[in-house]
């Protein structure tokens, strides 16, 4: 028979009833606040449109059938505020709220809707993060020593809210398990020296063997077989005898035209060690030994490249072959020199004092159960951001010792099956976090370890190095937090998160995958492929010995090949080189902010950018020579300046044959204003559809727009995002100027659904360093808490989101405010405890 206490019944009775009555009392005080303040001020200036039978946008403040059933609406109220404190509602011809109505409705939503208590603040939920392949790849290269590309080898990350270091997107399906196993076992193959002693080995690979012309900064890693070519690297031998050299060299490319055959010639100062005649096959490897007596000194290792049967005009031509192919190359994987041989002289693997403190193993068992213990402890210390517990030590020293102790293993051997354990457990492959040991919080602090973790993800992308390990052992990180966060600022493996961050928020890695052929999106794609045609003909003809006489003259058809010349050049604006200094130039811009402390509003008008000469000519900007990227002032009136003016933004907001102002105004929404328009609703006409209303006439991108906006289904969304797309017209898919589009003026002037009017793109800037400028810092911070914390916002952050955007305004918008408060926030230092 069960029995009960009484008195425990009675109180618990009793802590339920005052729970009950609280609840009640904070429902009927926002109920109250509701009807006395809240809900005059949406008399007067909403419910003509959302009330007394009017929803326009689906909003309507008198469908429910209470207010205690209006106020839990906690999705309404969360579009009420963002429209609010955006100035998009009321709209730009209406009524404006005052200042202190706008601050009643907000903090009201904020506190009453959302409960949010700004002396307590929730931090959120946050789904335990497996690490994404450009975090896996880090700490790998931190802890392992070597670099594994887990972009080849893993799947894509899913992104959720913009992100691809978002928990809740970044599952673990039974394939990439198993992929997770094969990679622990090749990583530790690589990396973990399964001896302690070997004979001495010199270890070179391609990017050693550097070009021996003058002026040409290639290497060995990667060379065309189209071109001649030598590299060539000096190795320094201490001591004279016998060596032997193993050599691995691999072939890579595929071309449409030919095989791409060379020849190349290895040679040892001036022997040639081997020389071979090389035809396209795809990543196929070649290994190569020798052995030779080499003398003590210095000695000349080096591959030449020499081209065979290059094609000749026509056939390059017509197989799209350029003066600077990079369709087929010759690898120089790695070259090893071993010895002297014929000496007893041993020294440690590479990578053995990374793992192995002593300089080899105790004889006695018990003492090597005992270093094992020490390597075990140390390696998993650092592999799973924590001390390790004495149970888990404890199997990893018996499956090293039962490995160790086979007749064929050695004590190395033993601790690398351990670590293949260590590196598929989800200790490593996830970032468990932890409270402070004794806090009982609602929300207590995340313990040091889990701190030091949450940083060095977020600023390195990799694992906390031994520096804020050890101020994590001492309890001391919180407490130098801000000196840490400008130490990490400076290493250089913050420029992760510059390429990560400033990639997907600004999607500036887009550029280089973008779909976009420069000759049909300035227009000349007709005139190419007839060009093409022309080519095709009188190639076929000569290929079956006919005359070519009577498809086009001698002097038309050099007029031909010049004129596919031209068209060929326009492609090279938009090649691999060019959408690279593309993606560089926005990462330098943030980096320069980052580094130097400056304004987040330089984001969006600066008199300054970063180019090379190749990025300049697109520009039309003078006087920026060779490839190297660097800062340029722009001229006064320059048009450029800030994100929006930059070809990543531009091209990865165009269609693939021509600009989109409707990509790019939604994209300004949504990464600079943080007000995205919903999805389209169904059945609504494409643009195209629209155009045929125009009959035989192409009408400008403008009057087209105009003409979509007429269907109220379009209006609602368009009238906030056309505007701000044609701001940016000026600017074709390329990121070019242009004054004109289909031979007629562009005209970029607008008004922004919030009232302001501009010119061109020169105006839409300074408003938005100005009138909007509260809207970018709330989207700025909003998509760095979302990158650190690694979860999308819910109506619960709305209260930090605005604290931080009150702080970086008052501090002049400079990036260290920003970074600092965002780090320091309740969200990023805190997590709720497990019963919630």
């Amino acid at each position: 028979m069960i029995a009960f206490n009484t008195n425990s019944l009675i109180a618990c009775t009793a802590g339920i009833v005052v729970l009950w009555s609280q609840c009640l009392l904070a429902e009927d005080d926002a109920t109250k606040v509701y009807r006395e303040t809240i809900q005059p001020i949406l008399a007067s200036h909403c419910f003509d449109c959302h009330a007394d039978g009017s929803s326009e946008g689906d909003l309507s403040f008198d469908s429910a059938n209470s207010d205690k059933e209006l106020i839990s609406n906690r999705q309404m109220w969360w579009t009420v505020l963002k429209n609010v404190r955006a100035d998009i509602m009321p709209p730009s011809d209406a009524e404006p709220l005052s200042s202190a109505q706008k601050r009643q409705l907000t903090d009201w939503i904020k506190t009453s809707v959302f409960g949010i208590d700004p002396t307590n603040v929730d931090p959120g939920r946050v789904t335990v993060r497996r690490l994404n392949r450009a975090e896996y790849r880090n700490t790998i290269r931190d802890l392992m020593g070597i670099d594994f590309n887990a972009e080849v080898v893993f799947p894509p990350d899913d992104t959720g809210f913009g992100f691809d270091n978002v928990g809740d997107a970044l599952s673990l399906s039974p394939l990439l398990l198993e992929k997770y196993l094969q990679a622990a076992t090749t990583i530790v193959k690589e990396a973990v020296p399964t001896v302690c002693k070997v004979m001495p080995v010199q270890q070179f690979t391609g990017k050693d063997f550097k070009s021996v012309a003058e002026g040409d900064d290639s290497d060995g890693a990667r060379m065309s077989c189209k071109e001649q070519r030598t590299v060539a690297n000096v190795v320094q031998i201490k001591d004279a005898g016998a060596y032997r050299l193993q050599v691995q060299v691999m072939l890579h490319g595929s071309f449409d035209f030919d095989p791409s055959q060379c020849r190349v010639t290895c040679f040892l100062d001036e022997e040639a060690l081997y020389s071979a005649q090389h035809a396209w096959d795809e990543r196929k490897k070649i290994d190569y030994e020798f052995e030779r007596e080499l003398a003590a000194g210095e000695h000349k290792l080096s591959f030449r490249l020499e081209p065979l049967d290059l094609p000749d005009e026509d056939e390059k031509e017509e197989s799209n072959f350029r003066g600077d192919p990079t369709f087929n190359h010759f690898h120089v994987q790695h070259v090893d020199i071993e010895g002297p041989l014929d000496t007893d002289q041993r020294v440690h693997p590479a990578n053995y004092e990374r793992f192995f403190p002593r300089d080899e193993p105790p004889a006695d068992a018990a003492a090597r159960r005992e270093y094992a213990r020490e390597v075990l402890s140390s390696f998993t210390k650092r592999a799973y951001r924590r001390p390790a517990d004495d149970a888990t030590l404890d199997k990893l020293v018996l499956l090293a010792e039962f490995t160790y102790e086979q007749p064929d293993k050695t004590f190395e051997a033993g601790i690398a099956q351990a670590i293949t354990a260590i590196l598929a457990s989800p200790r490593f492959l996830f970032r468990l976090e932890a409270p402070i040991e004794g806090e009982h919080e609602t929300f207590p602090l995340v313990d040091e370890y889990s701190l030091a973790s949450r940083l060095s993800y977020f600023l390195w992308t990799t694992m906390p190095d031994a520096e804020l390990t050890e101020l994590a052992d001492k309890g001391a990180l919180r407490e130098n937090l801000d000196s840490q966060i400008e130490r990490m600022l400076k290493d250089e493996r913050s420029d992760s998160f510059v390429r990560n961050f400033v990639g997907q928020w600004l999607r500036a890695r887009d550029v280089e995958h973008v779909s976009l052929d420069p000759i049909v999106a300035l227009g000349y794609g007709e005139e190419y492929e007839q060009l093409i045609s022309v080519f095709r003909r009188r190639f076929r003809r000569s290929s079956d010995g006919q005359s070519n006489d009577d498809l086009v003259s001698d002097g038309e058809w050099e007029k031909t090949r010049q004129r596919f010349r031209e068209l060929r050049e326009i492609r090279d604006k938009f090649d691999g080189d060019a959408r690279r200094a593309m993606r560089q130039e926005t990462e330098m811009l943030f980096e320069h902010i980052v580094r130097e402390d400056r304004s987040v509003l330089e984001l969006l008008d600066a008199n300054y950018t970063f180019l090379n000469e190749k990025l300049a000519n697109l520009y039309d900007i003078p006087n920026v020579e060779g490839r190297e990227m660097r800062k340029v002032s722009l001229p006064e009136d320059s048009p450029r300046g800030g994100v929006l003016t930059q070809a990543t933004m531009l091209t990865a907001t165009s269609n693939p044959t021509r600009t989109s102002p409707v990509k790019r105004g939604l994209y300004i929404l949504e990464n600079i204003l943080g007000t995205p328009s919903p999805p389209a609703p169904p059945n609504v006409p494409a643009l195209e559809a629209t155009a045929g209303k125009f009959g035989d006439r192409e009408p400008p991108l403008r009057e087209l727009l105009a003409l979509h906006r007429e269907s109220e289904l379009c209006a609602s969304c368009h009238n906030r995002m056309d505007p701000l797309g044609i701001a940016l017209e000026n600017f074709n898919a390329l990121g070019m100027w242009r004054e004109t589009e289909s031979d007629q003026p562009i005209d970029a002037s607008g008004t922004l659904a919030t009232g302001e009017s501009f010119r061109d793109v020169r105006d839409l800037k300074k408003i938005l360093v100005t009138a909007r400028r509260a809207d970018f810092y709330r989207c700025m911070t909003q998509k760095l808490m979302t990158y650190a914390l690694g979860r999308g916002l819910e109506d619960i952050d709305e209260y930090t989101v605005d604290q931080i955007a009150d702080e970086l305004e008052k501090g002049d918008g400079r990036f260290s405010v920003l970074l600092k408060e965002v780090i320091k926030s309740a969200p990023f230092q805190r997590q709720r405890s497990v019963n919630e």
